[in-house]
């Protein structure tokens, strides 16, 4: 999928536009973190997130199941060399072009939507692990060849980063996916924590949901320790911002924490003012 053009970002600079206003949009966290990178490494962030955005509205806004096969028939096309005239489509070409990348992990987040359209409560914390990879860890693993010049020797901690991630939104979206139909709670814990969905249902902050919330808190936060073991193979002008991104992120969970577990009434987001004094911070220490 290699292209000839020398200036192919310049001449696709209007859909990379398209996809930046995108994620500025959609994810503020994600925005304020890769924004810092070098710009073809943040254009190219940016087409990414687009394609995983418009696959997480086909699914939670549409439920729209031939939309997402189209996806699927259309991302069939792109790795053809068939590139379908779209904003997103053009600049995921002039990424493919420019970086190493690795088709897979876009049909395997493709398969975690199909997941949740035909969505089942996870019955374990492994089948809940596994959903996470298909939605978000994968993420991990498209933006690796944009992050990092070796890739493939860090493929496992950037799947627990991506998981981390998921597991952290599961968490702060309880009460949204409750009222969608989705339970992501894995079947065996809230039996463990006697958790039924009546306490999720009548919006039940009791001890043994905050203890159920935290086991699988502490599951992310050992995941999100864990992928730290990719940072010396990042690329120097990457390092920064997927710091930030991480630690913006895994904010959320304290920030639960300062807010009593009241994930039922509020979304839960950390504030621009903590944002840049993560990344402040960040910078100090590197």
């Amino acid at each position: 999928m290699k292209l000839n053009q020398q200036n192919i970002f310049e001449d696709r600079k209007q859909a990379f536009k398209i996809c930046e206003q995108t994620i500025k949009q959609h994810s503020k966290s994600f925005y304020a973190a890769f924004s810092q990178l070098p710009k073809k490494k943040a254009q190219s962030i940016y087409a990414i997130y687009t394609f995983c955005r418009l696959a997480d509205d086909i699914v939670d806004e549409e439920k729209d199941a031939q939309k997402l096969q189209q996806l699927f028939q259309e991302l069939e096309l792109f790795e053809a060399g068939s590139v379908p005239n779209h904003p997103m489509w053009l600049a995921l070409e002039a990424v493919f072009s420019e970086f190493p990348m690795d088709i897979r992990p876009f049909y395997d987040m493709l398969i975690g939507q199909r997941m949740d359209l035909n969505f089942q409560q996870p019955k374990t914390q492994q089948e809940l692990l596994d959903y996470a990879y298909y939605v978000a860890g994968s993420v991990g693993l498209m933006l690796l060849p944009v992050l990092s010049p070796t890739p493939t020797k860090i493929i496992t901690p950037a799947k627990k980063l991506g998981e981390a991630m998921q597991l952290t939104n599961i968490l702060r979206d309880i009460g949204e996916d409750y009222r969608l139909g989705r339970i992501y709670l894995p079947k065996e814990d809230m039996l463990r924590y006697q958790i039924t969905t009546t306490h999720l249902e009548k919006q039940i902050i009791s001890d043994n949901f905050i203890n159920l919330w935290e086991a699988l808190a502490k599951k992310a936060e050992k995941l999100y320790n864990e992928s730290l073991e990719m940072i010396p193979f990042i690329a120097n002008d990457a390092r920064h911002a997927l710091l930030s991104a991480l630690m913006i992120y895994k904010e959320l969970l304290p920030e639960i924490r300062r807010n009593h577990y009241n994930i039922y009434e509020k979304k839960h987001v950390v504030s621009t003012r903590r944002k840049i004094e993560l990344i402040h911070a960040l910078k100090g220490n590197m």
